[in-house]
């Protein structure tokens, strides 16, 4: 039902997802990231369970194939999974059911994977894993944001498209980009102008948020205040 891209980027060490569908809120069910551990997708008929799973295995110390393998032993639906890893050493696997519906399969290069089932075809995976690596001189967002294209315009989900999403995390235990168009007639589209509202609203800020390497973040009142002007609004922190 949907295709998606697991990535390392070892120079930043960050670990992210991008992902599209024709279904319903696919970043509530599908994307899943550890700091310092992987990046994990759990698609075609969802077991949300997997994603976790594989990530403690990776955290144990397993490579991505043993970790799926794994996390699967205990689930009777297994063949109708699809799963697929990186970890922190730029390792990948997949994992494609049986019961899979076609075209279904994965391609993967050194820190990325691309899987995806109820495809157009092969293309779309081909497209979004050539993309990716294609435009290494591009930060890590948009080089997944030209590949998710790029597989949309190979083909993509045969039914069609609803629903995608972007996750990514770095140092902290909870995203730094954390992005869901849950509902929309182009939502690769849509995630591009969520991405660029990100850059603008939300990265900047991201250095001086509370944070592992300083707990409080900034706190400075005046300078806060200073923020605040500079953007053209017209605030002031209580004194």
């Amino acid at each position: 039902m949907t295709w998606s891209i697991v990535v390392h980027d070892p120079v930043t060490d960050a670990f992210a997802v991008a992902i599209a569908t024709k279904a319903f809120a696919v970043g509530a069910s599908c994307p899943f990231v550890r700091a310092g551990v992987g990046a994990v997708s759990t698609q075609s008929i969802t077991n949300r369970y997997l994603g976790p799973a594989v990530l403690d295995g990776m955290a144990r110390g397993l490579p991505p194939d043993a970790a799926i393998q794994g996390a699967l032993a205990g689930d009777a639906g297994a063949g109708l999974r699809q799963v697929h890893a990186v970890d922190r050493f730029g390792r990948t696997a997949a994992w494609t059911g049986q019961n899979c519906v076609t075209w279904c399969g994965s391609v993967a290069a050194e820190n990325v994977s691309v899987a995806g089932n109820m495809l157009a075809g092969e293309p779309t995976v081909a497209a979004t894993l050539r993309t990716f690596r294609m435009h290494d001189d591009l930060d890590l967002p948009e080089r997944l944001m030209r590949a998710m294209e790029a597989g949309e315009d190979a083909g993509g989900d045969k039914r069609g498209k609803q629903s995608a999403a972007m996750v990514l995390v770095t140092t902290e235990d909870f995203p730094d980009l954390n992005l869901r168009v849950d509902d929309a007639p182009e939502p690769l589209t849509e995630l591009r102008r969520l991405l660029g509202l990100w850059r603008v609203e939300r990265q900047p800020g991201l250095a001086t948020s509370p944070r592992k390497s300083d707990p409080s973040g900034l706190i400075d009142l005046d300078a806060i205040d200073a923020g605040w002007r500079a953007r053209g609004l017209d605030l002031r922190l209580r004194r």
